[in-house]
């Protein structure tokens, strides 16, 4: 099929609604582009059809996006490769940059350019798609028209966050990402300059009031506030724009951000120009941000500076020579060259309209283009039996309806100068945004240089990325900035971003500039000196310093002292102090003392688990045995000297087995009790940080408390009867009365742990530890003393008194 030619019809759109540029091919696309930024409302009156609009102020930029479309128009239908044996067409339209004429301008895309040729909605749309809008504003009507008739449409320049409510806008697709990830890229900026005291200007549409909302939720827990929020009116008024002027100038807020169209910023920033304001940081949005019209040398002293983000720039490596071949001489009766004297090129009238460099929207058209294309060249490559739609059919080829295209857009996928374009569920692209910052060039001009940019595909914190050393930007605070080690104090009455610093407490820490709050130490951290770091706390337990050595030394001391007992009694045991005594519970008394003594080494060094769990259990079961060995030295005492008649049996009950068996039941007891205390709730280490907040005070909490009392109680129970059947037998007869060391044992026994239970509940920390230990080692050597001393004393000493008769007071004299 022979390629189609483009030819431009000559209309006058001051007076109709003709189309810009026209093409015919085998599939058509419509355009809608903002070829004129201003227009003259006529007076509405009551009758049916209003009168035309009239557009004034030719815009080259869009004009340049207008013949981007035709250029990959052309393109597409010199390839081999895409769509072959098929050709686009297209029917350009301008919206003006307003609604009303956006509207008007879908309304003659679908229907054609004039309602007496064609009347509205008599015949069903030839298009498939539509390459539009620029405006958000604009968008939301042409989308909202073309829904009824499921047209899809692609915006190359609306990022309005509303428009990806699929519900609303089933059909909307754009190649430019949506405001949600502009206002994210601007709150971030604003915080990464810290510019907490800001001004917001918004244009007087969806855009501007979805882009505001958005950022005003961004900046939500940030050190950013509001001063000031003015509108500048959708049908421009100069005595409105001057009152935002003065609200401007009388605040104390040096940066404004504008969410605004370049059609409403172009008519305000003059009026700016001519009250002679400075000293502003604009922070501009992708809508105006690389507006070519502020580029003037006039510009700089007021709008030098001026920093926000723009769309992703690309490639179009045709787009500067094709632009050379438009001209009035080429076009005669189209008026959109009105401006031209029909005998010079556009490139000398209107240098904006040649300015190729870095297009932005213009690739965005380009891409759109492709989209549409691609997509449809997929739909036609559909295979009958292999298809997206009911019982897996394929569109008709002579008869494509554009839902079906729409189909295929949404899950179009390819490259473009080396960039993948493709939708997402809600018809958005990639979100990406270079940041433009205004600088001055050599001849005085405004030149728009890359600084940075937002990727908001990378992770949080990683988006931004701005070259600082190329930028120069103003101060905008209502209050200096609080330091590290304090925090911001908001002053009754006044915005949150007015405020007084006040010094962090102990404890806690600010590391960062104007904090709101200050922060507690981690559990094992506590604040330096100045507040601005948290450093490890002191940790305190019973360790090897001067107290924990010593009663180390004394713990071994004893142990060794014990054994030594041991060893005399064992070498000895045939000597009469040994064999009186019962020998064998005096072993199981030294085994049970040595161990006691050992028991207090577990006191020392840092608590761990096992080890809290063995210094409470060990030391209670080792002295429940020593004390249950006395008790039954004692019991076999008493029993000995109350058998008084010949032939009295009460001996047998206190033989060698019925002894084991006291010292068995009566230390299994404890071990029961310890048992259950280590299955139910164990002792385990802990901080605590409660007695004193600047330090970590290691050591073994109880566990169950109960189960703590309860051991203490049951070996204070024995030292009880121990002392009850002592103090009875104290009397008897023999030169060797144990029963009285046995009483005066269990009294030093019980003092010391009378005294350890108040010492124990007021010593904290380390101290506590140290007390138990010592009561431990007390009690001890107390045993020790009293129970094997006078017979080591005989043993040694007094080898003479060794025998059986000394003992029991029978010696002859």
């Amino acid at each position: 099929m022979p390629r189609a030619t483009s030819a431009a019809e000559g209309c006058t759109l001051r007076n109709s609604f003709e189309p810009g540029f026209v093409a015919s091919g085998d599939f058509v696309l419509g355009g809608i582009f903002p070829l004129h930024y201003n227009q003259e409302m006529p007076d509405l009156n009551c009758t049916y059809k209003p009168p035309p609009v009239k557009c004034n102020g030719f815009d080259p930029r869009a004009f340049r996006w207008a013949q981007t479309m035709r250029l990959a128009v052309d393109e597409i239908n010199q390839s081999p490769e895409l769509l072959p044996n098929h050709t686009l067409g297209y029917k350009i339209f301008d919206s003006c940059a307003y609604p009303l004429t956006g509207q008007r301008a879908a309304l003659a895309v679908l229907n054609g350019p004039n309602e007496e040729d064609s009347p509205m909605c008599s015949v069903s749309s030839p298009l498939l798609s539509i390459i539009g809008e620029s405006g958000s504003a604009q968008s939301i009507v042409v989308s909202r028209i073309l829904q009824p008739f499921r047209i899809p449409m692609i915006s190359y320049f609306s990022s309005c966050a509303c428009l990806t409510d699929r519900n609303n806008y089933p059909t909307f697709f754009r190649v430019i990402p949506n405001d949600d990830y502009q206002v994210k890229a601007i709150a971030q900026l604003l915080v990464h300059f810290k510019w907490n005291w800001i001004g917001l200007i918004r244009g007087d549409h969806e855009y501007g009031r979805f882009a505001v909302q958005g950022l005003l939720r961004e900046l939500q827990g940030s050190s950013v506030c509001v001063a000031y929020q003015e509108m500048i009116p959708l049908l421009y008024n100069s005595k409105k724009a001057l009152e935002i002027m003065q609200v401007m100038q009388s605040s104390s807020a040096k940066v404004v951000v504008v969410f605004s169209a370049e059609g409403e910023m172009t008519p305000f920033l003059k009026d700016y120009m001519t009250q002679n304001i400075t000293g502003i940081q604009w922070v501009a949005s992708e809508a105006w941000i690389t507006a070519s019209v502020f580029t003037k040398s006039g510009f700089y002293p007021y709008l030098g500076g001026t920093i926000g983000f723009g769309i992703k720039k690309g490639y179009i490596a045709q787009l500067g020579d094709y632009l050379l071949t438009v001209n009035p001489q080429k076009y005669p009766n189209n008026t959109l060259f009105a401006p031209c004297s029909r005998k010079e090129a556009l490139l000398e009238q209107h240098s904006a309209y040649m300015n190729t460099s870095s297009p932005r929207v213009a690739y965005n058209v380009y891409k759109a283009v492709y989209a549409i294309a691609n997509s449809l060249h997929n739909l036609l490559l559909c295979q009958p039996g292999n298809g997206p739609f009911e019982n897996n059919s394929c569109a008709q080829s002579d008869k494509i309806l554009p839902w079906q295209l729409q189909h295929y857009i949404q899950d179009v996928k390819f490259k473009i100068a080396g960039e993948m374009v493709n939708f997402d569920l809600q018809g958005d692209s990639v979100p990406y945004y270079d940041i433009i910052n205004w600088q001055r060039g050599t001849s005085g001009n405004i030149e728009f240089v890359n600084v940075g940019l937002f990727d908001g595909t990378k992770p949080a914190g990683e988006e931004l990325v701005i070259q600082e050393d190329r930028i120069m930007w103003a101060v905008s605070l209502c209050s200096p900035s609080c330091p590290p080690g304090s925090r911001k104090a908001v002053r009754r009455g006044e915005p949150v971003c007015c405020f007084d610093c006040l010094l962090c407490d102990s404890g806690k820490i600010s590391n960062q500039t104007n904090s709101i709050e200050c922060q507690f130490c981690p559990e094992n951290f506590w604040s330096n000196h100045d507040r601005t770091a948290c450093i490890p706390k002191q940790v305190e337990f019973l360790t090897y310093d001067s107290l924990g050595i010593s009663l180390t030394v004394i713990s071994v001391m004893g142990a060794c002292l014990t054994i030594g007992v041991f060893a005399v009694f064992f070498h000895h045991r045939n000597t009469a102090v040994v064999r009186v005594n019962n020998s064998e519970l005096s072993f199981f008394i030294l085994f049970a003392l040595t161990m006691c003594f050992l028991c207090s080494l577990v006191f020392v060094g840092e608590p761990t688990s096992w080890s809290c769990m063995l210094r409470h259990t060990a030391f209670s079961i080792t002295f429940s045995l020593c004390i249950s060995c006395i008790l039954g030295k004692t019991l076999v005492v008493l029993a000995a000297f109350t058998a008084t008649r010949p032939g009295d049996n009460i001996m047998k009950w206190f033989g060698p087995k019925q002894q084991r068996a006291i010292i068995f039941n009566c230390t299994l007891v404890q071990v029961v009790i310890c048992a259950a205390w280590l299955i139910d709730a164990p002792p385990y280490p802990s901080r605590n940080t409660k007695y004193e907040r600047s330090k970590i005070i290691l050591e073994c909490s109880v566990g169950s408390s109960l189960a703590f009392w309860l051991v203490l109680a049951y070996i204070g129970l024995q030292a009880c009867l121990c002392f009850i059947l002592a103090f009875l037998a104290r009397k008897l007869p023999g030169n060797f009365n144990e029963a009285k060391f046995i009483t005066f044992s269990m009294l030093i026994f019980s003092a010391v742990w009378l005294a350890f239970i108040p010492a124990y509940i007021s010593s904290p920390g380390k101290y506590a530890d140290a007390v138990e230990s010592f009561a431990i080692l007390a009690s001890s050597f107390g045993l020790l003393f009293c129970l094997f001393a006078p017979k080591c004393y005989i043993i040694l000493l007094k080898p003479e008194k060794n025998t059986k008769q000394h003992l029991l007071g029978k010696e002859k004299k």
